[in-house]
C-alpha cells in the first residue's frame, strides 16, 4: 500500500504549503516551517483550546512546546498525590490545577482540539469519557494511528461531525522536547482521517508546526501504525537490543572481558558511529572508519541482511494481521502491567551486559567542551 494518500497533492491546503523533495530517487511532498510558518499556525489556532490528555511520554513534550510557542494549551491528567505521578510532574512543569491542569474529563470538555496522548491501551479505557465531549466542530488528534486503524479492537469510533487528525513525531517525547529546545525540531508524519469542519488539514499542519516539527510528511493512519509498530519491534528497539546482547554474549563466551565486550557491542555504536550516521549518512560513517572496518562491514552486511530479512517479513505480517495490536491491548491493559513491565526492565538492567554498560557510562569523562573546530569535518571520500 502506498504511504501517501493518492489525492493528498490535490488538497487545496496542501497545494499552498507543500514542496517536493527527493527521497532516494522518489519525489515526495513535504510541508516545512518556511511554507507553513509559526505565525500561520498561531493564526490558524488562535481561537482553539488544545487539550492534551496524558502527561506521560509525548504529552509533556508536545504541550510544553506548544505553550512555549504561544498557543492556548491545557493538560488533562488523572489526579494523584503520589510524588512521582504524572499529575505532580505536570505541576512541577508549570501547569496550574484549575487553570491549565485538569482531570481528563474536564480537559476534554474544555478543549476544542483534544489530543489523545495517553497510551494505546489507556485510550480504550478513557474513550467513553472523551467521546461524550466530542461535540460538533471539535477535532480529535492522535500521535499514533493505533486507536483509529484498529477500531475493531479498540472500539474508538469518532462521531462523523468532528475532525480526526494525526501528527506523529519520528522520535520519543523526550527528543521532541530536546530537539525543540536546541532549535533543531524533529520531523513528523501527518494524516487526516476525517474532515468534518473543512479545515482539518490546516488544523493538522498547524499543530505539527506548533509542537516543533522540523518538517511534515503525509501518511495515512494505516501506514503510520504499520511502519511504527514494525520499527519499534525491529531496528529501532527490539532488534537493536537483541543484536547488541547477541554480540556481547558471543564475545564473553570467547573469553573477552565485560568492559571490552560492551564497548565493542554498544558503546562505540552509541557514542561514535551512530552519530556519524545521523550527521551525514551510513556511507559517510564508513568513509570515516578504518579500511579494515570498511572491508569487514561491507563483507558481512549482505550476510546479516539475508539472515534478517525473513524475520522482518514475519514481523511485518504479525503487525498487518493485527496480532501485535491484540497483544498490546491484552497485555498493556492488565492491572498489573506496570509491575510486570518493571520486572522485565529490571531484569534487563541487572543483566551482565547492561550492568557493564552502566559501568562504562559512569567512566565517561565530563569536561568542559573545547571550542576548536579543527579536525572535525571528516573526509568526504576515501
Amino acid at each position: 500500500m502506498p504511504r501517501i494518500p493518492k489525492d493528498i497533492t490535490k488538497d487545496p491546503t496542501m497545494k499552498k504549503y507543500m514542496e517536493f523533495m527527493d527521497f532516494g530517487g522518489v519525489k515526495e511532498p513535504v510541508v516545512t516551517r518556511k511554507k507553513f510558518t509559526l505565525a500561520k499556525a498561531r493564526a490558524t489556532l488562535k481561537k482553539e483550546t488544545i487539550a492534551v490528555l496524558g502527561y506521560g511520554v509525548q504529552g509533556p513534550a508536545q504541550s510544553l512546546n506548544m505553550r512555549d510557542n504561544g498557543f492556548n494549551v491545557i493538560v488533562g491528567q488523572r489526579k494523584s498525590d503520589k510524588p512521582n505521578s504524572n499529575w505532580k510532574r505536570a505541576i512541577k512543569d508549570g501547569w496550574v490545577p484549575g487553570k491549565t491542569l485538569f482531570e481528563i474529563e474536564e480537559a476534554a470538555e474544555r478543549g476544542t482540539i483534544i489530543q489523545m496522548l495517553v497510551t494505546d491501551a489507556a485510550q480504550i479505557k478513557i474513550w467513553p469519557t472523551v467521546k461524550k465531549h466530542l461535540t460538533k466542530g471539535k477535532a480529535l488528534y492522535f500521535s499514533h494511528g493505533f486507536g483509529i486503524e484498529y477500531k475493531d479492537e479498540t472500539g474508538i469510533l469518532p462521531p462523523k461531525d468532528v475532525d480526526v487528525i494525526m501528527v506523529a513525531p519520528e522520535g520519543s517525547g523526550l527528543n521532541v522536547r530536546r530537539n525543540y529546545l536546541s532549535g533543531a525540531g524533529i520531523n513528523a508524519s501527518f494524516a487526516v482521517a476525517q474532515d468534518a469542519s473543512g479545515k482539518a488539514m490546516e488544523r493538522c499542519l498547524a499543530i505539527g508546526i506548533a509542537i516543533g516539527s522540523g518538517f511534515l510528511f503525509p501518511t495515512t493512519f494505516h501506514n503510520e501504525v504499520t511502519s511504527d509498530l514494525t520499527g519499534e519491534r525491529g531496528s529501532l528497539m527490539g532488534c537493536l537490543c537483541a543484536m547488541i546482547e547477541a554480540q556481547y554474549e558471543t564475545l564473553r563466551a570467547h573469553g573477552h572481558s565485560p568492559s571490552e565486550a560492551f564497548n565493542e557491542s554498544c558503546e562505540e555504536l552509541t557514542e561514535s558511529l551512530i552519530r556519524l550516521v545521523g550527521e551525514n549518512g551510513m556511507d559517510w560513517m564508513y568513509k570515516n572508519c578504518s579500511a579494515t572496518a570498511q572491508h569487514g562491514a561491507l563483507k558481512w552486511r549482505p550476510i546479516f541482511k539475508k539472515a534478517l530479512k525473513p524475520v522482518f517479513e514475519k514481523l511485518y505480517n504479525s503487525v498487518s494481521d493485527h496480532v501485535e495490536c491484540r497483544e498490546v491491548i491484552r497485555d498493556c491493559g492488565k492491572d498489573t502491567y506496570k509491575e510486570d513491565l518493571d520486572k522485565q526492565l529490571d531484569a534487563m538492567a541487572k543483566s551482565e551486559c547492561w550492568s557493564a554498560g552502566a559501568a562504562c557510562r559512569a567512566l565517561r569523562p565530563h569536561e568542559k567542551a573545547r571550542t576548536s573546530k579543527v579536525g572535525v569535518a571528516g573526509r568526504k571520500r576515501n
